[in-house]
């Protein structure tokens, strides 16, 4: 990887893009230090003490801009939510089915309906949090006030989704899953140093901080290795004769990856499991509050085996459910029946249909299993070792990191070799 990195920055074209790139993460922690106007952080810093639910995943992604109530404090939410809605639509809806088929003009304009369906979402969650969730943080309570920080934030969001746009263009990588892992990133420091001042307290042992790095190393060398992993489905194309040219008689194959769905199922568990949590953030010391937090809490007892076990469950229901969503292999078969090709062993049509069905299907729960492990371990690991709690080593964090820093690098490398086959043809 470094090999790469140092050889790509020798050539200047791909030099340029990744400065450019780098720049526009810094903008957004930049950005993601700004508050927004007419906030008492004092108040604030009281809200998010302890448990806070589903907030902690808005945490995530805003890379702490949440709970510092900053401009960037929507982050890129309101898009992600966007995309897998109209993603969605076009199962159900044929004009969204028909876009997603029209080619380049097609994807232009899906994007373009994604994108003002972000800033009505942006608009809605702006309000929720302004006029409901930090409402009692402002210290201007007058409607003006409040008009201008939904306006700042719906505005924060906008300028992510065009930053990220600039950064798919100009420069290396996808530019929303960026934004999402320098957010990331930016609590690493934070969690080291908490790390180190337990150590130094006593809190940590040096046997217990050595087990915590080998577990971490182990772990996100399992990810890398799942995440690359691909079952490869060969396909042979028969061979025709037209005029006096022959086409066809390749062999090729379909890769299928063992984790289809990625990070989408356990972003969709965490959503349903802290959603209860959420709701006892407004409603403190009652009946319900003390039965999630006993019951249904990572923090309870036995609530953290609760916690666990239905968040396995859910992670393999969601991504049986989303693989089934963005891999069809009615269409997979047509193509392949209409291009000449087949499975070696496996009739055209519906037994293709069928053997797809079959291998998605065990990949899909090697892949469920992955992911609940990946987003389980650490929750046990809080129970075992109390002092790592306040470590941020989730597994949703964890596995877009990892992911993205892998798809980064593969465009990297693909933009070498496209260089070098430049040079090679000149």
């Amino acid at each position: 990887m470094l090999k790469t990195i140092s050889q790509a920055f020798k050539v200047a074209e791909i030099r340029s893009k990744m400065i450019f790139t780098l720049l526009m993460l810094v903008v957004f922690r930049i950005g993601s230090n700004i508050p927004v106007p007419g906030i008492n952080r004092g108040t604030l810093a009281q809200m998010f003490t302890g448990e806070t639910g589903l907030f902690d995943l808005f945490d995530l992604f805003s890379g702490g801009s949440f709970s510092q109530f900053t401009i960037f404090a929507l982050s890129i939410t309101p898009y992600i939510t966007a995309s897998i809605i109209i993603q969605l639509l076009t199962m159900a809806f044929p004009y969204f089915e028909r876009l997603a088929k029209e080619g380049q003009e097609g994807r232009k304009k899906m994007a373009q309906i994604t994108r003002y369906l972000t800033i009505v979402l942006a608009l809605i969650q702006a309000l929720g949090l302004t006029v409901g969730l930090f409402r009692r943080a402002i210290t201007d309570q007058t409607w003006f006030s409040f008009a201008v920080i939904i306006l700042v934030l719906t505005a924060g969001t906008a300028f992510l989704m065009w930053l990220g746009e600039q950064i798919n263009e100009n420069g290396i990588g996808n530019g929303i899953s960026l934004i999402i892992f320098g957010g990331i990133v930016a609590r690493i420091p934070s969690g080291l140093r908490s790390l180190w001042t337990q150590y130094n307290d006593g809190a940590l042992s040096i046997v217990t901080l050595l087990v915590f790095v080998v577990f971490a190393v182990a772990v996100i060398l399992g990810v890398i290795e799942i995440q690359q992993g691909t079952r490869r489905i060969p396909v042979q194309y028969a061979k025709r004769v037209v005029g006096r040219k022959m086409y066809g008689g390749q062999s090729t194959h379909i890769p299928l990856k063992v984790n289809q769905a990625g990070v989408i199922p356990v972003i969709f568990a965490l959503s349903i499991l802290q959603f209860p949590l959420t709701i006892t953030y407004f409603f403190p010391g009652t009946a319900f509050t003390e039965f999630v937090t006993k019951w249904l809490s990572p923090a309870g007892n036995p609530g953290v085996w609760v916690y666990a076990v239905f968040n396995v469950l859910l992670i393999i229901f969601f991504n049986y459910f989303y693989t089934a969503v963005s891999f069809n292999p009615v269409e997979v078969a047509q193509n392949m029946k209409a291009n000449g090709g087949f499975i070696p062993g496996i009739r055209p049509g519906k037994a293709t249909v069928e053997y797809l069905n079959k291998v998605m299907s065990r990949l899909s729960f090697v892949g469920a299993i992955f992911l609940a492990v990946i987003a389980t371990l650490p929750t046990i690991l809080g129970v075992l070792v109390p002092a790592l709690k306040g470590m941020h080593f989730g597994g949703t964090s964890l596995l877009i990191a990892v992911g993205v820093a892998l798809d980064t690098m593969k465009q990297l490398e693909n933009q070498m070799v496209m260089r070098n086959y430049q040079g090679f043809l000149k």
